[in-house]
Formats: C-alpha cells, structure tokens, sequence
C-alpha cells in the first residue's frame, strides 16, 4: 500500500514537472539547468569549506579521550597455565 502510494506521488511530480518545464522554450530550460547547476555547486563548495573551517573550533563538544582498562574477570584466581585441573565454580559461594 505504501509502496503504491509513494510511486502515484513520483508519478504526479514527474508530471508535474514535465507540464512545467514543456511550457518553457528550450533556450530558457537550458538558463534554468545553468542557473540550478551553479546554484547547488555554490551551495556545496561553501558547505564543504565551512565545514572544514569549522572543523577543530571551540563551537561543539570537545572529543574525551580515556584509556582503556584491562578487564578483570576471575580475580581470586591464581595465574597458572600449567595446572589445567583447576576447578571454577561460577557463582556459587561455600557457606
């Protein structure tokens, strides 16, 4: 239903757009596509060098760098690779 709905809506613009622009001549259509083309071109290189400008200031939030912590999963455990009969017992205490 949804999928019906958004290609009717394509549809109607492509329409749309097609009434509008076979109404213009072509020496116009060729000004219009000029005219959006610098535009947008504009619009993106100051987009991508105000980024950069910004990029590093004081405006947003500073980046915190932490150190990564080692994990301690059994504590209590002696480190010993040799003995492999160690028996660990997860959860359960001796009362």
């Amino acid at each position: 239903m949804a999928k019906n709905f958004f290609r009717n809506i394509g549809g109607d613009i492509e329409s749309f757009l097609r009434r509008l622009c076979g109404e213009i001549t072509p020496d116009k259509r060729l000004v219009v596509t000029v005219t959006m083309m610098l535009f947008f071109s504009g619009l993106s290189i100051y987009m991508t060098v105000s980024s950069i400008y910004n990029f590093g200031k004081e405006k947003g939030r500073r980046l915190e760098i932490g150190r990564i912590e080692s994990l301690k999963l059994r504590p209590d455990v002696k480190k010993d690779s040799i003995n492999y009969l160690n028996e660990f017992e997860y959860g359960r205490t001796d009362e």
